[in-house]
Protein backbone atom coordinates (compact mmCIF):
# COMPACT_ATOMS: atom_id res chain seq x y z
CA UNK A 1 0.00 0.00 0.00
CA UNK A 2 1.15 3.91 -0.90
CA UNK A 3 2.36 5.47 2.23
CA UNK A 4 0.60 8.69 4.01
CA UNK A 5 2.18 11.23 2.60
CA UNK A 6 1.86 14.47 5.23
CA UNK A 7 1.08 17.29 2.83
CA UNK A 8 1.92 20.71 3.54
CA UNK A 9 -0.80 23.43 3.07
CA UNK A 10 -1.57 24.70 -0.30
CA UNK A 11 -0.08 28.29 -1.04
CA UNK A 12 -2.04 31.24 -0.62
CA UNK A 13 -3.33 33.18 -3.71
CA UNK A 14 -0.63 35.97 -3.09
CA UNK A 15 2.50 33.02 -3.61
CA UNK A 16 0.28 31.23 -6.35
CA UNK A 17 -0.05 34.46 -8.90
CA UNK A 18 4.05 34.80 -7.58
CA UNK A 19 4.85 31.29 -8.90
CA UNK A 20 3.11 32.09 -12.10
CA UNK A 21 4.02 34.95 -12.77
CA UNK A 22 7.66 34.09 -12.12
CA UNK A 23 7.41 30.87 -14.35
CA UNK A 24 6.00 32.61 -17.21
CA UNK A 25 8.69 35.16 -17.14
CA UNK A 26 11.21 32.38 -16.76
CA UNK A 27 10.35 29.93 -19.10
CA UNK A 28 10.95 31.62 -22.07
CA UNK A 29 14.72 31.44 -21.30
CA UNK A 30 14.40 28.28 -20.01
CA UNK A 31 13.10 26.94 -23.13
CA UNK A 32 15.28 28.73 -25.35
CA UNK A 33 18.39 26.88 -23.84
CA UNK A 34 16.11 23.75 -24.27
CA UNK A 35 15.10 23.96 -27.67
CA UNK A 36 18.39 24.78 -29.22
CA UNK A 37 20.14 22.20 -27.30
CA UNK A 38 17.84 19.74 -28.35
CA UNK A 39 15.86 20.09 -31.08
CA UNK A 40 16.60 21.24 -35.18
CA UNK A 41 20.03 23.34 -34.60
CA UNK A 42 21.71 19.60 -32.92
CA UNK A 43 20.28 17.91 -36.17
CA UNK A 44 21.25 20.69 -38.50
CA UNK A 45 25.12 20.42 -36.54
CA UNK A 46 25.49 17.05 -36.84
CA UNK A 47 24.28 16.77 -40.80
CA UNK A 48 26.78 19.54 -41.67
CA UNK A 49 29.30 17.59 -39.53
CA UNK A 50 29.09 14.08 -41.46
CA UNK A 51 26.76 12.22 -38.56
CA UNK A 52 24.63 8.87 -39.77
CA UNK A 53 21.11 8.72 -39.31
CA UNK A 54 21.45 6.54 -36.95
CA UNK A 55 23.57 9.34 -34.80
CA UNK A 56 20.84 11.85 -35.27
CA UNK A 57 18.41 9.49 -33.88
CA UNK A 58 20.36 9.12 -31.36
CA UNK A 59 20.43 12.61 -30.44
CA UNK A 60 17.06 12.63 -30.53
CA UNK A 61 16.55 9.77 -28.24
CA UNK A 62 18.91 11.47 -25.67
CA UNK A 63 16.12 14.08 -24.34
CA UNK A 64 13.20 11.01 -23.75
CA UNK A 65 15.49 8.66 -23.09
CA UNK A 66 17.24 10.33 -20.05
CA UNK A 67 14.26 11.11 -18.48
CA UNK A 68 14.57 7.62 -16.48
CA UNK A 69 16.84 9.52 -14.09
CA UNK A 70 13.43 11.34 -13.09
CA UNK A 71 12.56 8.45 -10.83
CA UNK A 72 15.99 8.53 -8.43
CA UNK A 73 15.22 12.11 -8.78
CA UNK A 74 11.71 11.99 -7.49
CA UNK A 75 13.28 10.01 -4.07
CA UNK A 76 15.04 13.39 -3.47
CA UNK A 77 11.85 15.17 -3.19
CA UNK A 78 11.27 13.81 0.51
CA UNK A 79 14.71 15.35 1.65
CA UNK A 80 15.68 18.22 -0.61
CA UNK A 81 13.96 21.18 -1.97
CA UNK A 82 12.19 21.21 -5.52
CA UNK A 83 13.47 24.69 -6.25
CA UNK A 84 17.34 23.27 -5.12
CA UNK A 85 16.95 20.46 -7.11
CA UNK A 86 15.56 23.00 -10.40
CA UNK A 87 18.57 24.89 -9.91
CA UNK A 88 21.19 22.06 -9.84
CA UNK A 89 19.68 20.23 -12.88
CA UNK A 90 20.40 23.91 -15.29
CA UNK A 91 23.52 23.95 -13.75
CA UNK A 92 24.23 20.32 -15.05
CA UNK A 93 23.39 20.89 -18.09
CA UNK A 94 25.46 24.38 -18.18
CA UNK A 95 28.27 22.36 -17.78
CA UNK A 96 27.87 19.89 -20.12
CA UNK A 97 26.98 22.24 -23.09
CA UNK A 98 30.46 24.10 -22.59
CA UNK A 99 32.27 22.26 -25.13
CA UNK A 100 29.94 23.59 -27.58
CA UNK A 101 30.75 27.06 -26.86
CA UNK A 102 34.28 25.93 -28.54
CA UNK A 103 32.82 24.44 -31.85
CA UNK A 104 35.29 26.29 -34.21
CA UNK A 105 38.34 25.33 -32.42
CA UNK A 106 37.89 21.86 -32.13
CA UNK A 107 37.78 20.94 -35.46
CA UNK A 108 40.48 22.77 -36.20
CA UNK A 109 42.17 20.89 -33.75
CA UNK A 110 40.62 17.31 -34.06
CA UNK A 111 38.35 16.99 -37.02
CA UNK A 112 34.62 16.54 -37.41
CA UNK A 113 35.06 12.94 -36.63
CA UNK A 114 36.25 13.25 -32.75
CA UNK A 115 34.23 16.30 -32.94
CA UNK A 116 31.29 14.14 -33.62
CA UNK A 117 31.34 12.14 -30.40
CA UNK A 118 32.13 15.51 -28.24
CA UNK A 119 29.01 17.37 -29.60
CA UNK A 120 27.26 14.08 -28.71
CA UNK A 121 28.45 13.87 -25.39
CA UNK A 122 27.82 17.22 -24.78
CA UNK A 123 24.30 17.09 -25.70
CA UNK A 124 23.80 13.76 -23.92
CA UNK A 125 24.79 15.70 -20.38
CA UNK A 126 22.47 18.97 -20.81
CA UNK A 127 20.01 16.61 -21.46
CA UNK A 128 20.76 14.57 -18.71
CA UNK A 129 21.03 18.01 -16.52
CA UNK A 130 17.03 19.15 -17.99
CA UNK A 131 15.66 15.84 -16.70
CA UNK A 132 17.04 15.83 -13.83
CA UNK A 133 16.29 19.44 -13.05
CA UNK A 134 12.68 19.14 -14.98
CA UNK A 135 11.48 16.01 -12.30
CA UNK A 136 9.95 19.40 -10.03
CA UNK A 137 9.07 21.68 -12.68
CA UNK A 138 5.01 20.14 -13.22
CA UNK A 139 4.94 19.59 -9.19
CA UNK A 140 5.85 22.93 -9.10
CA UNK A 141 3.64 24.55 -11.28
CA UNK A 142 0.45 22.06 -10.11
CA UNK A 143 0.43 24.23 -7.27
CA UNK A 144 0.04 27.69 -9.13
CA UNK A 145 -2.80 26.64 -11.38
CA UNK A 146 -6.22 28.62 -10.13
CA UNK A 147 -8.82 25.17 -10.98
CA UNK A 148 -10.54 24.91 -14.32
CA UNK A 149 -7.93 27.55 -15.84
CA UNK A 150 -5.20 24.88 -16.90
CA UNK A 151 -5.64 25.32 -20.61
CA UNK A 152 -5.18 28.95 -20.24
CA UNK A 153 -2.29 29.02 -18.06
CA UNK A 154 -0.39 26.40 -20.44
CA UNK A 155 -1.39 28.82 -22.89
CA UNK A 156 0.15 31.69 -21.70
CA UNK A 157 3.26 29.92 -20.18
CA UNK A 158 3.74 28.36 -23.53
CA UNK A 159 3.18 31.96 -26.16
CA UNK A 160 5.59 33.47 -24.45
CA UNK A 161 8.33 30.82 -25.02
CA UNK A 162 7.65 30.64 -28.91
CA UNK A 163 7.53 33.90 -28.87
CA UNK A 164 11.08 34.01 -27.64
CA UNK A 165 12.31 31.32 -30.27
CA UNK A 166 10.68 33.26 -33.47
CA UNK A 167 12.97 35.81 -32.52
CA UNK A 168 15.95 33.71 -31.35
CA UNK A 169 15.62 31.64 -34.93
CA UNK A 170 14.98 34.94 -36.62
CA UNK A 171 18.27 35.94 -35.92
CA UNK A 172 20.06 32.51 -35.97
CA UNK A 173 18.83 32.41 -39.56
CA UNK A 174 20.41 35.72 -40.59
CA UNK A 175 23.77 34.59 -39.04
CA UNK A 176 23.98 31.54 -41.05
CA UNK A 177 22.95 32.88 -44.34
CA UNK A 178 25.99 35.78 -43.10
CA UNK A 179 28.09 32.92 -41.78
CA UNK A 180 26.90 29.14 -43.63
CA UNK A 181 28.17 26.19 -41.57
CA UNK A 182 29.12 28.71 -38.45
CA UNK A 183 26.58 27.29 -35.42
CA UNK A 184 29.43 27.82 -32.33
CA UNK A 185 28.42 31.78 -31.69
CA UNK A 186 24.28 30.18 -31.63
CA UNK A 187 25.02 27.91 -28.62
CA UNK A 188 27.03 30.44 -27.41
CA UNK A 189 24.00 32.56 -26.93
CA UNK A 190 21.45 30.04 -26.32
CA UNK A 191 24.54 28.89 -23.40
CA UNK A 192 24.31 32.37 -21.51
CA UNK A 193 20.61 32.49 -22.13
CA UNK A 194 20.46 29.70 -20.32
CA UNK A 195 22.31 31.31 -17.51
CA UNK A 196 19.94 34.00 -17.48
CA UNK A 197 17.50 31.43 -16.45
CA UNK A 198 19.28 30.24 -13.19
CA UNK A 199 18.40 34.47 -11.95
CA UNK A 200 14.87 33.92 -12.68
CA UNK A 201 13.78 30.43 -10.93
CA UNK A 202 15.74 31.15 -7.85
CA UNK A 203 12.55 32.72 -6.51
CA UNK A 204 10.12 30.48 -7.11
CA UNK A 205 7.65 29.69 -4.78
CA UNK A 206 6.84 25.85 -3.26
CA UNK A 207 4.32 23.65 -1.64
CA UNK A 208 6.49 21.18 -0.35
CA UNK A 209 6.53 17.56 -0.42
CA UNK A 210 9.48 16.92 2.14
CA UNK A 211 8.62 14.02 4.89
CA UNK A 212 10.13 11.99 7.08
CA UNK A 213 9.63 8.91 5.08
CA UNK A 214 10.41 8.72 1.24
CA UNK A 215 8.74 8.46 -2.04
CA UNK A 216 9.23 5.35 -3.34
CA UNK A 217 9.48 4.23 -7.19
CA UNK A 218 7.06 1.47 -6.50
CA UNK A 219 4.38 3.64 -5.70
CA UNK A 220 4.77 5.69 -8.42
CA UNK A 221 4.53 2.44 -10.76
CA UNK A 222 1.35 1.15 -8.33
CA UNK A 223 -0.49 3.92 -9.99
CA UNK A 224 -0.16 2.64 -13.04
CA UNK A 225 -1.42 -0.79 -12.23
CA UNK A 226 -4.26 0.85 -9.83
CA UNK A 227 -5.69 3.31 -12.73
CA UNK A 228 -6.81 2.14 -16.24
CA UNK A 229 -7.19 5.82 -17.05
CA UNK A 230 -4.00 7.31 -16.64
CA UNK A 231 -2.28 3.82 -18.84
CA UNK A 232 -5.05 4.95 -21.44
CA UNK A 233 -3.77 8.64 -21.26
CA UNK A 234 -0.05 7.38 -21.26
CA UNK A 235 -0.79 5.14 -24.52
CA UNK A 236 -2.41 7.86 -26.47
CA UNK A 237 0.09 10.39 -25.48
CA UNK A 238 2.97 8.34 -25.88
CA UNK A 239 2.10 7.51 -29.22
CA UNK A 240 1.57 11.17 -30.43
CA UNK A 241 4.93 12.29 -28.68
CA UNK A 242 6.67 9.25 -30.37
CA UNK A 243 5.48 10.17 -34.23
CA UNK A 244 6.63 13.77 -33.20
CA UNK A 245 10.31 12.47 -32.42
CA UNK A 246 10.54 10.11 -35.37
CA UNK A 247 9.19 12.39 -37.82
CA UNK A 248 10.39 15.96 -37.81
CA UNK A 249 14.03 15.23 -37.50
CA UNK A 250 14.00 13.11 -40.42
CA UNK A 251 12.24 15.97 -42.06
CA UNK A 252 15.17 17.93 -42.14
CA UNK A 253 17.41 15.14 -42.93
CA UNK A 254 15.48 14.52 -46.11
CA UNK A 255 15.29 18.93 -46.66
CA UNK A 256 18.99 18.93 -46.46
CA UNK A 257 20.38 15.81 -47.84
CA UNK A 258 18.17 14.76 -50.16
CA UNK A 259 16.58 18.14 -51.70
CA UNK A 260 19.53 19.95 -51.09
CA UNK A 261 17.87 22.93 -49.16
CA UNK A 262 20.00 24.91 -47.51
CA UNK A 263 20.44 26.22 -43.60
CA UNK A 264 18.75 29.31 -43.44
CA UNK A 265 16.03 27.97 -45.14
CA UNK A 266 15.69 25.00 -42.82
CA UNK A 267 15.26 27.49 -40.17
CA UNK A 268 12.58 29.27 -41.76
CA UNK A 269 10.68 26.30 -41.54
CA UNK A 270 11.53 26.26 -37.73
CA UNK A 271 10.24 29.86 -37.76
CA UNK A 272 7.09 28.14 -39.15
CA UNK A 273 6.97 25.54 -36.35
CA UNK A 274 6.63 28.12 -33.21
CA UNK A 275 4.72 30.55 -35.43
CA UNK A 276 2.24 27.86 -36.04
CA UNK A 277 2.13 27.30 -32.47
CA UNK A 278 1.94 30.70 -31.08
CA UNK A 279 -0.86 31.40 -32.94
CA UNK A 280 -2.82 28.36 -31.70
CA UNK A 281 -1.73 28.46 -27.92
CA UNK A 282 -4.60 31.00 -26.94
CA UNK A 283 -7.58 29.84 -28.75
CA UNK A 284 -6.72 26.21 -28.14
CA UNK A 285 -6.08 26.83 -24.65
CA UNK A 286 -9.47 28.30 -23.84
CA UNK A 287 -11.44 25.72 -26.07
CA UNK A 288 -9.21 23.03 -24.17
CA UNK A 289 -10.91 24.99 -21.12
CA UNK A 290 -14.47 25.13 -22.64
CA UNK A 291 -15.23 21.76 -24.28
CA UNK A 292 -13.01 18.95 -22.89
CA UNK A 293 -9.43 17.30 -23.69
CA UNK A 294 -11.30 14.54 -26.31
CA UNK A 295 -12.46 16.38 -28.89
CA UNK A 296 -9.08 18.12 -29.15
CA UNK A 297 -7.85 15.01 -29.17
CA UNK A 298 -9.40 13.60 -31.93
CA UNK A 299 -9.28 17.47 -34.27
CA UNK A 300 -5.55 17.59 -33.48
CA UNK A 301 -4.50 13.86 -34.43
CA UNK A 302 -6.96 13.70 -37.67
CA UNK A 303 -5.07 16.72 -38.60
CA UNK A 304 -1.76 16.06 -37.87
CA UNK A 305 -2.02 12.70 -40.27
CA UNK A 306 -3.13 14.68 -42.76
CA UNK A 307 0.00 17.57 -42.89
CA UNK A 308 2.06 13.88 -42.55
CA UNK A 309 0.77 12.36 -45.38
CA UNK A 310 1.04 15.55 -47.33
CA UNK A 311 4.73 15.10 -46.94
CA UNK A 312 4.77 12.50 -49.57
CA UNK A 313 4.27 14.59 -52.58
CA UNK A 314 7.26 16.86 -51.48
CA UNK A 315 10.12 15.57 -54.42
CA UNK A 316 12.25 18.38 -54.97
CA UNK A 317 13.32 22.10 -54.04
CA UNK A 318 10.99 24.27 -56.18
CA UNK A 319 9.13 26.91 -54.51
CA UNK A 320 6.05 24.55 -54.63
CA UNK A 321 7.54 22.34 -52.19
CA UNK A 322 9.06 24.46 -49.88
CA UNK A 323 5.39 26.10 -49.73
CA UNK A 324 4.18 22.49 -48.83
CA UNK A 325 7.17 22.26 -45.89
CA UNK A 326 6.35 25.93 -44.81
CA UNK A 327 2.39 24.72 -44.26
CA UNK A 328 3.50 21.32 -42.92
CA UNK A 329 5.51 22.80 -39.92
CA UNK A 330 3.35 25.74 -39.05
CA UNK A 331 0.20 23.31 -39.38
CA UNK A 332 1.59 20.10 -37.72
CA UNK A 333 2.99 22.80 -34.86
CA UNK A 334 -0.57 24.43 -34.29
CA UNK A 335 -1.93 20.86 -34.25
CA UNK A 336 0.32 19.73 -31.23
CA UNK A 337 0.27 22.95 -29.32
CA UNK A 338 -3.75 22.01 -29.07
CA UNK A 339 -3.41 18.45 -28.51
CA UNK A 340 -0.45 19.28 -25.74
CA UNK A 341 -2.49 21.40 -24.08
CA UNK A 342 -4.99 18.69 -24.33
CA UNK A 343 -2.56 16.23 -22.80
CA UNK A 344 -1.37 18.42 -19.95
CA UNK A 345 -5.21 18.80 -19.04
CA UNK A 346 -5.71 15.61 -18.10
CA UNK A 347 -2.21 15.24 -17.10
CA UNK A 348 -2.73 17.64 -14.09
CA UNK A 349 -6.17 16.59 -13.23
CA UNK A 350 -4.57 12.97 -12.65
CA UNK A 351 -2.32 14.50 -9.95
CA UNK A 352 -3.51 15.32 -7.08
CA UNK A 353 -2.55 18.75 -5.82
CA UNK A 354 -0.98 17.44 -2.14
CA UNK A 355 1.66 15.44 -3.58
CA UNK A 356 1.45 15.85 -7.76
CA UNK A 357 5.41 14.38 -8.29
CA UNK A 358 4.37 10.58 -8.41
CA UNK A 359 1.98 10.82 -10.95
CA UNK A 360 3.53 13.59 -12.77
CA UNK A 361 7.09 12.00 -13.01
CA UNK A 362 5.90 8.40 -13.46
CA UNK A 363 4.19 9.80 -16.50
CA UNK A 364 7.00 11.87 -17.62
CA UNK A 365 9.30 8.59 -17.46
CA UNK A 366 7.15 6.40 -19.01
CA UNK A 367 6.01 8.75 -22.09
CA UNK A 368 9.42 10.08 -22.59
CA UNK A 369 11.44 6.44 -21.71
CA UNK A 370 9.29 4.56 -24.76
CA UNK A 371 9.49 7.69 -27.26
CA UNK A 372 13.25 7.80 -26.74
CA UNK A 373 13.05 4.15 -28.74
CA UNK A 374 11.48 5.58 -31.60
CA UNK A 375 13.84 8.03 -33.03
CA UNK A 376 16.62 5.45 -32.75
CA UNK A 377 14.41 3.30 -34.48
CA UNK A 378 13.96 4.91 -37.24
CA UNK A 379 17.28 6.25 -38.13
CA UNK A 380 18.56 2.76 -37.55
CA UNK A 381 15.99 1.55 -40.06
CA UNK A 382 16.49 4.33 -42.32
CA UNK A 383 20.53 3.78 -42.21
CA UNK A 384 19.53 0.47 -43.40
CA UNK A 385 16.92 1.41 -45.75
CA UNK A 386 19.22 4.11 -47.76
CA UNK A 387 21.65 2.19 -48.84
CA UNK A 388 19.87 1.11 -51.81
CA UNK A 389 19.90 4.45 -53.63
CA UNK A 390 17.78 7.15 -53.70
CA UNK A 391 16.28 8.01 -50.41
CA UNK A 392 13.06 9.94 -51.46
CA UNK A 393 10.71 7.15 -51.57
CA UNK A 394 11.97 5.88 -48.51
CA UNK A 395 11.56 9.09 -46.29
CA UNK A 396 8.17 9.44 -48.27
CA UNK A 397 7.09 5.59 -46.68
CA UNK A 398 8.13 6.90 -43.37
CA UNK A 399 5.96 9.65 -43.36
CA UNK A 400 2.67 7.58 -44.99
CA UNK A 401 3.54 4.61 -41.87
CA UNK A 402 3.31 8.06 -39.67
CA UNK A 403 0.17 9.47 -40.78
CA UNK A 404 -1.64 6.14 -40.05
CA UNK A 405 -0.07 5.88 -37.04
CA UNK A 406 -1.18 9.50 -36.17
CA UNK A 407 -4.60 8.22 -36.55
CA UNK A 408 -4.17 5.43 -33.86
CA UNK A 409 -3.21 7.55 -31.06
CA UNK A 410 -7.76 8.80 -30.93
CA UNK A 411 -8.69 5.23 -29.95
CA UNK A 412 -6.85 5.34 -26.13
CA UNK A 413 -7.70 8.61 -25.52
CA UNK A 414 -11.26 8.63 -25.96
CA UNK A 415 -13.36 9.48 -22.46
CA UNK A 416 -11.15 12.30 -21.58
CA UNK A 417 -14.78 14.93 -22.34
CA UNK A 418 -15.51 14.76 -18.36
CA UNK A 419 -12.55 15.26 -17.28
CA UNK A 420 -12.83 16.20 -13.41
CA UNK A 421 -12.37 19.56 -12.12
CA UNK A 422 -8.76 20.79 -10.54
CA UNK A 423 -8.94 20.56 -6.60
CA UNK A 424 -6.70 23.98 -4.83
CA UNK A 425 -6.09 20.97 -1.87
Amino acid sequence: MPQTVDTAPPLDEATRARGRRLAISSHPAGMTFWVVNTEHLPTLLLVALGASEFQIGLQGAFLPGLQVLQLPTMRLIARVKKRTILLLGQVGALLGGLPLLFLDPLIMLQGEGTVRLVVLIAFAAIAAGLNFGNTVWFPMLRNYIEPDRIGHFFSLIRSGWHVALIVYFLSAQQWLRAHPGDFAPLFIAAWWIGLLRMALIARMPERSEITEGQIRMREAVALLRDNPRLRRYLAGVTLNASIRTSTLPFVIVMMRREIGIDDGQILVTTLCLYGGALLALVPMGRLTDRIGPTPIFRMTAIGMALLLASLITVDGSSAADYAVLLCFFAGFSALNAGFGLADTRVLFELAPAEAPARTLVICNVVTNGLRALAPLATGAILEALLVSGDGLPVYHALFAFMAALQVVTIVPLRGFESAGRLRRS
